[in-house]
């Protein structure tokens, strides 16, 4: 234990249809909307490995941030914000392909487009990239490498536009719409992040429609979960000695486990108070760099009991 608190659970039986998510618990409201609370769970390897204080509010203010600042540019999920840790939003359908935008050679995942070229592809994801690329090299232009949304726990695969249409997973106006929404939102992102000092590489977005087909961008964007971010004067240095750039370290708490067990058998053996620690400052570091705004620690709040009260009304 790290004697900050945490949140690792939002159960609030007053509320109805919950639905516990990795790091998210959720509740369907009678009139269409949802309440999304962010706790401080940390997923990794299909599991929970330890909570983060602070983690659940930096993703929710951070989201918010974005969410605010790109309203015009795309329609998003938000009604309000009734506490730090929790918004509540549109129910939406949400589609089932999931939109990665790349602005650079970059990645580690199977899906990946540098581990795919440095196996030797040059084409993927119906885009054809130039030979010679260096690991992490702007790309001539941003583009998009969608894969199927694995909602049944199952892996994600990756697509290609025309596939997309072909297996009806998307309409035409709804994959135009979706591209061009996404394509929008990461130019908007990557600009704001060059005024703070920041390349933002890639990210990833999730629309979904409501019950008349509308399309909106939903869950979170532009978080340090949900996106790459470098230190823009670490960049040129590392292309050059083929490292990466420095950015919002968060993986060493997944590192440290798998160098001690076998992740998705083993039991997970206790995290230090220390690494928690780390991580958590980590996360209000990225916070603070990504929006320019100070992280307020004073509002306590992360204690289930006054979430419970801000939802009250719902009761």
């Amino acid at each position: 234990m790290t004697g900050l608190p945490v949140l690792d659970d939002a159960y609030i039986p007053e509320l109805p249809n919950y639905y516990k998510g990795k790091v998210r618990d959720n509740y369907d409201l009678a009139d269409g909307s949802r309440v999304i609370i962010a706790t401080d769970r940390l997923s990794a390897f299909d599991r929970i490995l330890t909570a983060i204080p602070y983690k659940g509010r930096v993703l929710t203010q951070t989201a918010r941030y974005w969410f605010e600042a790109t309203g015009d540019i795309c329609p998003n999920h938000v009604i309000s914000y009734p506490h730090p840790n929790v918004v509540i939003g549109k129910r939406l359908e949400i589609l089932p392909v999931e939109i990665v935008v790349r602005g650079y050679l970059a990645g580690t995942t199977s899906t990946s487009i540098l581990t795919k070229y440095k196996a030797g592809e040059r084409t993927m994801y119906g885009v054809t990239l130039p030979d010679g690329m260096r690991d992490n090299e702007k790309l001539p232009e941003a583009i998009i490498t969608p894969t199927t949304k694995a909602f049944d726990g199952g892996h994600d695969a990756p697509l290609s536009a025309d596939e997309i249409l072909s297996q009806q997973l998307l309409t035409k106006e709804q994959w135009d719409t979706v591209s061009a929404y996404a394509l929008a939102l990461f130019k908007f992102g990557q600009e704001r992040a060059a005024e703070r000092g920041l390349i933002l590489a890639d990210t990833k977005y999730e629309f979904g429609i409501d019950a008349d087909g509308k399309i909106f961008v939903a869950d979170e964007i532009h978080t340090p979960d949900s996106s790459r971010y470098w230190m823009a004067d670490s960049y040129q240095a590392a292309l050059d000695s083929g490292t990466r750039p420095a950015s919002f370290d968060k993986d060493f708490i997944r590192s440290w486990v798998a160098e001690r067990c076998d992740p998705y058998n083993d039991e997970i053996p206790a995290i230090p108070a220390e690494l928690v620690e780390q991580a958590s400052a980590v996360y209000i570091d990225a916070f603070e760099r990504i929006t320019g705004q100070s992280f307020d620690r004073s509002t306590g709040g992360v204690a289930l009991a006054d979430i419970r009260e801000s939802l009250k009304h719902l009761f």
